[in-house]
């Protein structure tokens, strides 16, 4: 009698081992962790750079427990391929939080929004006409007069000056023009609006302990984040509220605009019932949301780029030396850029997409899973977070020679971009159809900014600082921005 039960335990107790000892084999490696918290411990201040080490000893692709969630982390070209290629669909959708939902109004956005018809309206909008090649080209002038004021106040400087501080107003200013019809860093409420907006982008990439952790919620509600939340959204929403209400005024006063005269309220106002095309609605909130989407992911990241492009620019003076030569070159006596004169501009464009490699604005790119899915050999089971750590294909020893080293030179063969964007060595915007809708514009942004600052200005740190002696230490958050600002003096050409 003692005999039966005994087998029958030794039996289950086998069969669990064995089970268990399979599970493990189609997981990911994965690094020790501790309990409650996981391996939150072991990513510290920036994410990407401690999973980008965690890698090299765990593989490509590994298993991490953010507290009580648990995450793959993807870091080669290679399964990023896989993933964003051959399962497209399964990985079509972005994991969130409560605090992503909460200021983008609840996934009514594209950069959240559930994939399905309408997150394919509201994509079709944004990528066919508020950011279509021929929109962007036609903000063109709006981009010319915002770099032409940039440029007149810094020729007024007589001392160095917080190039950080003048790119985040330039980017802010262009997107706000070509987003409302004006901008919003002068007058009375110029204070109120930058402190707004900081704080929106701020919070994007805020750590929310609830999220990993969720029976420490509470905490939440004690350090006021919560709270902070709440109130950026309401404030955000009463502005956009505001501004909605002054535009439709405006239009019916003025009547409809050329189409070279409309920002993209004026389009999103048009869009708002698309009849006869989907039974998708287009309201006033989810217009909202697709506006919060701008500068969530618009003004922010081009803001970063330039600001790293000119860090890296004056840390490494020769290929400064060589992209004001071509630019000069090309641009000869006259004082402003053209569109024309970029499209010769061969090293400017390599230089801003070796920045990019080395400093994607948004280094880690979230997915979930839509359902159980095998992944370079292993098992990803069914609405599981898997994070692409853009810094780490950027930067893989494997797929780029010298990866640490700022050098624009790969980039000059005409067919290496595309190549590396297909074999997804080379992804600073996302991949896959949830890629960033936004490329043309902030491609755009950038090479005018930089080619009117580096044709206008030769370019020095204070106090006779030598470029090589220039930090490059990250801030944490969403984008990844400089952690001190970028102080220069700027001498007239």
């Amino acid at each position: 009698m003692i005999i039966l039960p005994l087998l029958l335990a030794l039996w289950l107790v086998a069969s669990l081992s064995r089970t268990k000892r399979y599970t493990s084999a189609l997981l990911p490696p994965s690094p020790p962790r501790l309990p409650v918290i996981g391996n939150l411990h072991q990513l510290g201040e920036h994410a990407h750079q401690s999973l980008r080490s965690l890698a090299l000893t765990h593989g490509p692709l590994m298993l991490i427990h953010l507290g009580s969630v648990p995450a793959y982390v993807v870091s080669s070209a290679e399964i990023a391929r896989e993933m964003l290629k051959t399962h497209d669909i399964i990985f079509s959708n972005r994991s969130d939080s409560y605090i992503f939902r909460r200021l983008l109004y609840d996934g009514k956005d594209i950069l959240l929004a559930p994939y399905g018809e309408y997150w394919r309206h509201i994509r079709a909008i944004g990528v066919l006409q508020l950011l279509s090649s021929r929109r962007v080209q036609s903000y063109q002038a709006v981009r010319e007069e915002e770099i032409a004021l940039m440029i007149e106040n810094i020729k007024g400087s007589d001392s160095s000056i917080d190039l950080s501080k003048m790119l985040g107003t330039l980017t802010n200013d262009i997107l706000c023009r070509i987003a409302f019809g004006k901008k919003y860093s002068q007058g009375e409420g110029e204070e109120k609006f930058k402190k707004l907006f900081d704080e929106f982008g701020e919070l994007l990439g805020v750590f929310n302990i609830g999220e990993y952790i969720p029976w420490l919620k509470w905490l939440n509600h004690l350090n006021g984040l919560n709270a902070r939340v709440d109130r950026n959204f309401l404030e955000f929403d009463k502005l956009l509220d505001q501004i909605f209400d002054d535009h439709i005024a405006t239009r019916s006063e003025e009547g409809p605009k050329e189409h070279d005269q409309m920002d993209l309220l004026d389009v999103l106002l048009d869009n708002q019932h698309d009849a006869g095309i989907t039974d998708v609605t287009i309201a006033r909130t989810n217009m909202k949301a697709i506006l919060a989407d701008m500068f969530a992911g618009g003004s922010d990241t081009t803001y970063a780029a330039l600001e790293w492009a000119m860090t890296e620019l004056v840390k490494h003076p020769t290929a400064m030396t060589k992209v004001q030569k071509q630019i000069r070159q090309i641009v000869g006596e006259r004082r402003s850029v053209t569109k024309e004169d970029l499209q010769k501009m061969d090293y400017l464009k390599a230089v801003i997409k070796e920045t990019l490699r080395m400093h994607p604005p948004i280094p880690l790119m979230p997915r979930i899973s839509s359902q159980q899915v095998k992944l370079h050999g292993f098992n990803i089971p069914a609405h599981t977070r898997v994070f692409i750590n853009i810094t780490a294909i950027g930067r893989d020893a494997e797929r780029w020679d010298e990866p640490d080293e700022f050098r624009p030179e790969r980039f000059l063969d005409a067919g290496a971009c595309d190549s590396r964007a297909q074999e997804f060595d080379f992804m600073p915007f996302g991949g896959g159809r949830r890629g960033c809708p936004g490329v043309t514009f902030a491609t755009a942004v950038m090479e005018l900014v930089l080619a009117n600052l580096l044709h206008c200005f030769d370019w020095s740190l204070p106090d006779g600082a030598r470029g090589e002696e220039l930090d490059v230490e990250e801030t944490s958050g969403l984008s990844v921005h400089k952690k001190n600002p970028l102080i220069l003096v700027a001498y007239c050409y």
